[in-house]
C-alpha cells in the first residue's frame, strides 16, 4: 500500500468518466471539473478518448483539423507529449480526440494487450500532472475499457431522469472485471448526479433512489441543468471561463472542492515534494463563484 501511494502522489490521479449511457454529462463533467481544478493551479491533463470529440470542440479546437489525436497515440504512431495541446485554461492541457477513434477498436483487436496501450502511453507523463480525466464513450467497449486499465478510479455521472439507473450494473460488473483481470486497483471515485432540476417531481424521485443506492459513493456537489453550461460549449469554453459566476460554474467549481478534499493527502504530500502549494488564481469572476460555491446556491443532498 505505501509503494502505491509514493507512486500516486509522484505520477498524479487519473480518473476516467464512464457510463455506457449517452446523453448523462459525461464529457460537461471531463471539461469542467478539469477546468475547475486547472484554475486552482492543480495541473490538469484532459484526454477525449469518444469519437465524438466533444470534449475536444468544447475546449476550443476543431477536432478535424487537430494534428495529432488519441487515435495517433493508442496506435503508437505518435509520441504521446507531441499530440497533447494546451488550452485557453492555464495549466489544463488536452490530448484531443477525433473521427478515427472509431477505427481504433478494430485496428487494436489482433494487437497484443490492446487493452493496455493508453496505460503504457500514459505511464511515461503522468508526473506531469496532478490530475488526468478520461472521457469516455457512450459503450463498454475497447475505448472504454483501455481508459478504466489506465485510471486509478472512475467518477460516474447518473442523469437525473427516469432511466438513469438503466445499465448501472452491468457498468459496476465491468468495474469488477477489470479489477480481477486488467487493473486490481480501480476504484470507484464517485457518483455525480447530472442534469438535476430540483423543481421537477421526478429529478427529486431519482436523486433519493440514485441516494439509496450510492450513498457511499456520491458526491454532496449536484450538477444542475444550466443553460450557461450549453452556451460555454457552444463557445469552446468550460463554464468558469464563459460565465464564471453561474449555477453550471459554481457546481463543478464545488465538485473539484470534493474531489480534492478525497484526495487530499496525495495532494499534500506532492505539495510537499514540489515546494509549491496549490492555491486559488484570481481569475476574474472565478474566486466569486467558487466562494460562492459553499454558501448555500449549489444544490446538494441533505442528510
Amino acid at each position: 500500500m505505501c509503494a502505491y501511494i509514493a507512486e500516486a502522489v509522484l505520477m498524479g490521479k487519473v480518473i476516467a468518466i464512464v457510463n455506457q449511457k449517452g446523453g448523462v454529462g459525461k464529457t460537461t463533467t471531463a471539461i469542467n471539473l478539469s477546468a475547475s481544478l486547472a484554475v486552482m493551479e492543480h495541473a490538469t491533463l484532459v484526454i477525449d478518448m469518444d469519437p465524438q470529440a466533444n470534449c475536444t470542440s468544447g475546449l476550443g479546437f476543431d477536432p478535424r483539423t487537430v494534428a495529432h489525436s488519441c487515435y495517433e497515440v493508442l496506435i503508437s504512431t505518435v509520441e504521446f507529449m507531441h499530440a497533447v495541446r494546451p488550452t485557453d485554461v492555464p495549466n489544463l492541457d488536452l490530448l484531443p480526440g477525433n473521427i478515427h477513434l472509431v477505427g481504433a477498436e478494430i485496428e487494436l483487436l489482433a494487437e497484443e494487450f490492446r487493452e493496455r496501450r493508453l496505460a503504457r502511453a500514459l505511464h511515461k507523463v503522468k508526473d506531469r500532472y496532478d490530475f488526468i480525466f478520461i472521457d469516455c464513450p457512450p459503450s463498454l467497449g475497447l475505448l472504454t475499457v483501455n481508459a478504466m486499465t489506465a485510471a486509478d478510479s472512475v467518477l460516474i455521472p447518473v442523469q437525473a431522469e427516469y432511466f438513469a439507473l438503466e445499465g448501472l450494473g452491468q457498468l459496476l460488473n465491468t468495474i469488477k472485471k477489470l479489477r480481477r483481470h486488467l487493473n486490481p486497483r480501480l476504484d470507484i471515485e464517485g457518483v455525480l448526479l447530472t442534469l438535476f432540476d430540483a423543481r421537477l417531481r421526478l429529478s427529486n424521485q431519482v436523486a433519493a433512489e440514485v441516494k439509496r443506492y450510492f450513498d457511499p459513493y456520491l458526491f454532496k456537489t449536484v450538477a444542475q441543468r444550466n443553460v450557461r453550461i450549453a452556451e460555454a460549449s457552444s463557445f469552446g469554453k468550460p463554464a468558469l471561463m464563459f460565465d464564471g459566476t453561474s449555477t453550471g460554474a459554481k457546481n463543478y467549481l464545488a465538485l473539484a472542492k470534493e474531489v480534492l478534499a478525497k484526495n487530499a493527502a496525495l495532494i499534500q504530500q506532492k505539495s510537499v515534494r514540489s515546494k509549491s502549494p496549490p492555491h486559488m488564481v484570481s481569475t476574474s469572476g472565478v474566486v466569486h463563484a467558487y466562494s460562492s460555491s459553499s454558501t448555500g446556491d449549489n444544490a446538494r443532498f441533505q442528510d
